[in-house]
């Protein structure tokens, strides 16, 4: 079985976790958005994408402080099915993104070795969520935003989206240089838990 994850950490503050989720509005939402960003797809000779349905509904765990879920979706070109597996784990100061990344003939063992290999990591002293203080900032979006992309759906709201995509497109080149950074942030969030 081979699989791998993708880690990055997003430090916008704190995520309150008192909002409900609401799966059927949620999957409405990405659907919306899938067809709208294959407009920019179909520009750029990307291969459209489509939503299939949840293959995991999103779920918050209060004792850990993850958020999970996963998405079928389905390459309208060729109909390979595409599945992602979500976790976001919530800290102090921001939010821990993981995405697990498998063949989906083996994805239910990769989803156990994956969950197997983030109860292994833990924020820092001083970064947890529990350890959150009056004063500190306040993520501008809740749960349901880190489904529907965060900081990304806020700037689709805002017309930033456009911009963003436009700069992204524009220097890949920094996107390996900038995840060769990230790993290194990462290392001052999270610790190893010893056994």
């Amino acid at each position: 079985m081979h699989w791998f994850s993708i880690f990055h950490f997003k430090d916008e503050g704190y995520v309150k976790d008192d909002e409900k989720i609401d799966a059927a509005a949620l999957l409405k939402n990405i659907e919306e958005n899938t067809a709208a960003g294959n407009k920019a797809r179909r520009e750029r000779g990307w291969d459209e994408m489509q939503v299939v349905g949840w293959q995991t509904p999103p779920h918050y765990d209060a004792q850990t402080n993850r958020l999970e879920w996963a998405i079928d979706g389905k390459n309208m070109r060729t109909n390979d099915v595409v599945v992602n597996f979500n976790t976001r784990i919530l800290g102090r100061g921001g939010v821990a993104s993981a995405v697990l990344v498998s063949s989906p003939e083996t994805l239910d063992a990769a989803i156990d070795a994956f969950k197997t290999s983030l109860g292994g990591f833990e924020y820092s002293s001083g970064q947890r969520y529990a350890e959150y203080k009056s004063g500190d900032k306040i993520a501008k979006y809740g749960l349901a935003a880190l489904i529907t992309g965060g900081a990304a759906a806020i700037a689709v709201k805002t017309g930033l989206w456009k911009v963003i995509l436009g700069g992204l497109v524009a220097g890949w080149k920094f996107i390996a240089a900038a995840a060769v950074a990230l790993f290194g942030g990462l290392a001052r969030r999270f610790k190893r838990k010893t056994a």
